[in-house]
């Protein structure tokens, strides 16, 4: 595994733990569709489906956020592949719509900060 696949498997596990800490049901993780992949699908507190794409970075780095990783083209993947998504789960999963949010990591030794963007 390389460095780059260690930092996200680590920050998609510490993004579960964020999630589940404020009440969050996880429904999956790594979700592969053609049109791309999902880090993690979850239904919120107020029972929204809410993808879940997260972004993680090792050390704080004055020049980059996780978030600047976010590209369009992703981004545009990642919507096409929530949408085929939330169509397959129409009536199970969906109680009141779906979003898509991101989760920015970093991660610096022992701790993690984690910024939680709502409906990207």
């Amino acid at each position: 595994m390389t460095r780059q696949s260690e930092t996200g498997k680590l920050g998609e596990d510490i993004a579960v733990r964020f999630l589940k800490k404020n009440r969050y049901r996880i429904v999956e993780r790594n979700y592969r569709e053609k049109w791309g992949e999902i880090d993690i699908i979850a239904v919120s507190p107020q029972k929204v489906l809410v993808f879940v794409e997260v972004k993680a970075i090792t050390g704080p780095d004055p020049y980059v956020e996780p978030e600047e990783h976010l590209t369009r083209s992703k981004l545009a993947r990642l919507q096409r592949t929530a949408e085929l998504y939330a169509n397959s789960q129409e009536g199970k999963l969906i109680k009141r719509g779906w979003r898509i949010d991101l989760l920015a990591i970093t991660i610096s030794g022992e701790n993690a900060e984690v910024k939680h963007y709502e409906n990207i």
